[in-house]
C-alpha cells in the first residue's frame, strides 16, 4: 500500500505542491516579520524623537531603557506575528493541500481512464477505445494517438483471424488428399508388398504433417483474443483427457482432481490439458508415473502434470517453451514436433494465467498452471 502511495502520481503531484505552497508562505511570513521589526524600530524611533521634542519631560529619560523598551515591544510584536501568523500560513496550508489533492485527481482523470482501456486491451478486449472528450491539448493527443493505435491493431488482428482459418484450410485440405491417395492405392488388389510399405510409411508421415497442422493452428489461435468465455471445470477436462489419452499406456497415473472453477475457451483449455498429458506419457520411462491434479486456492485455479523421465536442469526449462525445441534433442526421447508446451503457454496467457515448470526429484518435470478463479 504504502509503494502503491509513493507511485502515486495523484500524491505525488500534491506533496510537490504542497510543499512549495508551505515553503512559499514561510518565506513570505518571514518576510513580513523582517518588515514589521524595521518598521517597528522607525515607528518607535521617530515616536521617542517628536515626544521628547514636544513635551520636554521625555529628554530626560535614559536613552537605554528607552531602548530596552522599544525591543520589548518589538518582541511582543513578533511573537504575536509568528503565532497568528504561522498558524494562518498552516491552516491555509492544510486547506490548499486537500484542494490541490482533489484538483490533482481532476487534471489526471483523462490519464486514469487511458490506464483503464490500456488494461481492458491487455485482456485482450480489442473493441475498447478511449474516445477522450477533452479541449485539445497533450492529453487529449495522447489519447487520439492511442486510440488509432488501437484501430490499426484491431485490424491487425481481424486480419490474422481469417488469415488462419484461410491457412487453415488450404493448409489441411492437400495433406487430407494426399492420404486419400495413399489409402486407396493401399486398398487395391494388385497392390505389391512394397507399395503396402510405402503408404504405411507415407501414412506416417501424413499423420505427423496433420499434427504439425494443427499444432501451430492452435499456437496461432491461442495467441489470439479468448472472445467467448464460458464457466469451465479443470477437474472435469483433466479427466476426460485422461480417459482418453491414457488407456493404454504403460504408465501409472495418479489423480488429484479437485474442483478447480475457471472461465474460458473449453477447446483451447482441453488441448493445453491434453498437451500436458500426452507430454507427460511421451517423455516418460517404462513403468513410470503420471501425477495429475487440479486445485483452486487463493483466487486461481490451478493444474499440475507431472512425470517421472529423464533428469533435466533448470536451465533447460525456460528452452521448452520454445516453438520446436524437442526434449529428444537432449534426451533421445523421439516423438512430437516442439509446439506442446508452447501451446501449453499460448493458451494459459491467453486466459489472464501463465504457466511454470520445475525438475522433478529424480528426473522427470513437474508442470503447473495457473488460471484465475472463477
Amino acid at each position: 500500500m504504502l509503494g502503491r502511495l509513493r507511485g502515486s502520481l495523484r500524491v505525488r503531484l500534491t506533496v510537490a505542491f504542497s510543499l512549495t505552497l508551505l515553503a512559499a508562505g514561510a518565506v513570505v511570513l518571514e518576510g513580513i516579520n523582517i518588515l514589521v521589526r524595521n518598521s517597528m524600530h522607525y515607528g518607535l524611533g521617530l515616536a521617542s524623537s517628536t515626544a521628547a521634542e514636544r513635551y520636554g519631560y521625555l529628554a530626560s529619560i535614559d536613552s537605554s531603557a528607552e531602548s530596552r523598551t522599544n525591543q520589548i515591544i518589538i518582541s511582543s510584536m513578533q511573537h504575536n506575528l509568528f503565532v497568528k501568523g504561522g498558524a494562518t500560513v498552516l491552516t491555509v496550508w492544510a486547506i490548499a493541500t486537500v484542494a490541490i489533492y482533489f484538483i490533482a485527481g481532476r487534471l489526471l482523470r483523462p490519464l486514469r481512464k487511458i490506464t483503464v482501456t490500456a488494461e481492458m486491451v491487455a485482456a485482450r478486449t480489442m473493441n475498447r477505445r478511449i474516445a477522450l472528450e477533452e479541449p485539445p491539448g497533450e492529453v487529449k493527443a495522447l489519447a487520439d494517438s492511442f486510440d488509432s493505435m488501437l484501430d490499426r491493431l484491431d485490424t491487425a488482428f481481424a486480419g490474422q483471424g481469417r488469415f488462419i482459418a484461410n491457412a487453415g484450410h488450404e493448409l489441411k485440405t492437400p495433406v487430407a488428399v494426399t492420404r486419400t491417395l495413399v489409402e486407396v492405392a493401399m486398398r487395391r488388389t494388385d497392390s505389391s508388398p512394397d507399395v503396402q510399405a510405402l503408404g504405411a510409411n507415407l501414412l506416417v508421415v501424413n499423420a505427423q504433417q496433420e499434427q504439425l497442422i494443427e499444432a501451430l493452428l492452435t499456437l496461432a489461435r491461442s495467441d489470439s483474443a479468448v472472445t467467448e468465455r464460458v464457466p469451465v471445470d479443470l477437474a472435469a477436462l483433466a479427466a476426460n483427457s485422461i480417459n482418453t489419452t491414457m488407456p493404454d499406456a504403460d504408465v501409472h497415473v495418479d489423480t488429484a482432481l479437485v474442483t478447480a472453477p475457471t472461465t474460458g475457451d473449453p477447446v483451447l483449455l482441453g488441448q493445453m490439458i491434453r498437451n500436458l498429458v500426452d507430454n507427460a506419457l511421451r517423455y516418460n520411462v517404462p513403468d513410470g508415473v503420471v501425477e495429475v491434479a487440479t486445485v483452486g486456492r487463493g483466487g486461481r485455479a490451478f493444474l499440475t502434470v507431472a512425470n517421472t523421465g529423464p533428469v533435466i536442469s533448470e536451465h533447460e526449462i525456460p528452452a521448452l517453451f520454445e516453438p520446436f525445441r524437442r526434449l529428444r534433442d537432449r534426451t533421445g526421447f523421439e516423438g512430437g514436433n516442439g509446439l506442446g508446451l508452447s501451446i501449453v503457454r499460448a493458451v494459459a496467457r491467453a486466459h489472464g494465467g501463465d504457466v511454470a515448470a520445475e525438475p522433478r526429484p529424480g528426473g522427470g518435470l513437474v508442470v503447473r498452471v495457473a488460471l484465475p478463479y472463477a
